[in-house]
Formats: C-alpha cells, structure tokens, sequence
C-alpha cells in the first residue's frame, strides 16, 4: 500500500515575506571584550554605604578599572562601534535577538570587511597593550584604597575580539523524520518570524527616514539667535546614502513607502549643500517638500508603534551582538 506523506502546513505568508527567505542570510555578530567595570566587595560596599548612613546592601557600587577616554582605549572602542554600524548597514532587522538578515549576494563583501575589522581590532588592541603600565597606574591613583592588582591580566592582548557567523534559522530537515508535528510547528514559527522581518524592515526605514527628514527640514527652518542653523554637508550625505541602502534592502512590501521615498530623493537629487547654504529661494523650497513627505511619513506611522529594532550590543566581557 502507497502511503503519500503528509506536508508541513504553514499559515500563508506574504510575497514579500517570500523573497525576504529567499534571498537573504542569517548574520551574527559576537563580541569578546573585557570588562572595565569591576563590582565592589561586600565589605567595600559596607564601607561607602557608611558614608550615607545606608545598608550595604541595598548599596549597587562599581569601580573603573581602566581610563576608557584615553585615545588608546577609544581607538578600540572605535572599531566596536564601526563593526556594529557596518552589519546593521548591510542588514535587516530579525525578530530574534543578535541577528539581522543579510543578502546572500552580499555574504562575501560582509565577510571581508569583517575580516579587515578584526585585524584593525587586533592591531588597536597592541597598541592599548603598550599603554597599560601607564593605564595602571592611572589607576592605582584614582581608585586609591579599592585598587587590586587581582583585578588586572598580564596583558589586555587576546582579551578584545570580534567574531560573525550565520547560523541556519530554518527548520532542520531532520526534524520531518524525527518528529513531523512538531517540524510543521517549527515551519509555522519561522515562517511567521519572516512575516515579523518585513514588518521589521517597513518600520526601521519610514523611523530612519523620518529622521532624516525632520533633521534636514529643521536645518532649512531654524534659527538660533536670529541667524540660520548651521548646515553641514553630512545632512544630504546621510539621505543620499539611506537611499542607497534602500535600494539595495528593499523588500518591496511598502508601496507607499517605496513612493515616498522615491520623492524624498527627487527633491534632493541634484542639489549641493553649498547651494541651499546660499539660495534662500531653494531652501524654502526644498523645506516645504520636505514637510510634506515628513506629513505623509507621519500619516503612515500612525498605529504602527516603534520597537527596540537595533539590538545594540553591550560592553561587557563576552556576549553575543
């Protein structure tokens, strides 16, 4: 007797839903870092909840161990911060914490500039090793009585580091043999995750260019002290280049989106920032087209509440981005 097997019913998802699980990749970042913030002991805490006339315990207290304004410490720093800018640009958001989708055409790029990151990293933290001693000895300065030689490594080499990979978000194919109810659970799962990813993905582009907008609109308009604010080139720079990351991202979900902001780059294309600095008659214009795409972005945000779409990594000692 011919059995036929029973398929994995998944709720109907949207095209572009579809295309989003198509053509992109699961990327994630993680981070090695050591911690420069130290608890304080029982009896430390004790000791300044003296001071206050407090109990210790309900005292939270934490010492510095490290200067992280030295220009030493913040060239690592830096680069942190340029690796998430750099993932979170070539990427969308995802409803799990730590990943972001990136195309699949794009891995290798990714890939590589991931790769240059981590040297810069490494390199960067050489340098930081060499200040150390005097890092140290800063230290013992400040912290005077709650310094710990305990609390410092021999050296802070090996103790920053970045890593990425793309872990598989589908249903394991196993699972349909092992366990057909609960594989069918998991495609529903992953296929409503996707549903979220556009939603995701609407909402972090109309918040973004919203932004942009607002800010060059007030640009434009505002004065302090009866003169005009000041204009600086990177208010057209970082709308040209969201229209570019838009292009490039766009899941095509949005067509009163994608209208908008294909306006919003019409208004702009073409124009110098030097150019607005000087006619008065271009930047009202621009201002007042301006505020009409702000007026239309307003309407479509409406019932559509923001949510915690980049999941910035913390500084601590390991965690994943």
């Amino acid at each position: 007797m011919t059995t036929v097997r029973e398929q994995p019913i998944v709720r109907p998802s949207t095209s572009a839903a579809l295309r989003l699980r198509a053509t992109m990749a699961a990327a994630r970042v993680a981070f090695c870092w050591f911690g420069v913030h130290k608890t304080l002991t029982p009896e430390q805490k004790a000791q300044a909840a003296d001071t206050f006339g407090a109990e210790g315990q309900y005292l939270s207290a934490a010492k510095k161990l490290l200067d992280t304004r030295h220009p030493a410490f913040r060239a690592v720093t830096n680069i942190r911060h340029q690796i998430v800018a750099t993932w979170q640009a070539m990427s969308l958001p995802y409803p799990e914490a730590g990943i972001r989708l990136i195309r699949q055409d794009k891995i290798d790029d990714f890939n590589r500039r991931m790769s240059e990151f981590r040297q810069d990293l490494e390199e960067a933290v050489w340098r930081l090793d060499e200040h150390y001693a005097e890092l140290k000895s800063a230290a013992r300065e400040r912290l005077g009585s709650l310094f710990n030689p305990v609390d410092y490594p021999e050296s802070l080499r090996g103790l920053f580091a970045v890593t990425w990979d793309y872990p598989n978000v589908e249903p394991p194919a196993y699972l349909e043999q092992l366990n057909p109810v609960l594989y069918r659970e998991e495609c529903r799962r992953v296929a409503a995750r996707f549903d979220e990813a556009v939603q995701l993905a609407e909402q972090a582009f109309t918040s973004e260019l919203m932004e942009l907008v607002e800010h060059l609109t007030e640009r434009l308009t505002g004065q302090v002290d009866g003169r005009r604010k000041v204009f600086r080139d990177s208010t057209i720079e970082n709308l040209i280049e969201f229209f570019r990351r838009f292009r490039l991202l766009n899941v095509r979900s949005n067509e009163e989106l994608e209208e908008l902001v294909s306006q919003a780059e019409q208004i702009v294309q073409g124009v110098a920032p030097q150019s607005l600095r000087d006619n008065r008659g271009l930047r009202e214009t621009v201002a007042s087209e301006l505020a009409n795409i702000q007026h239309a972005l307003d309407a479509l945000m409406v019932d559509r509440p923001r949510r915690n779409i980049l999941r910035r990594p913390a500084l601590t000692q390991r965690e994943a981005a």
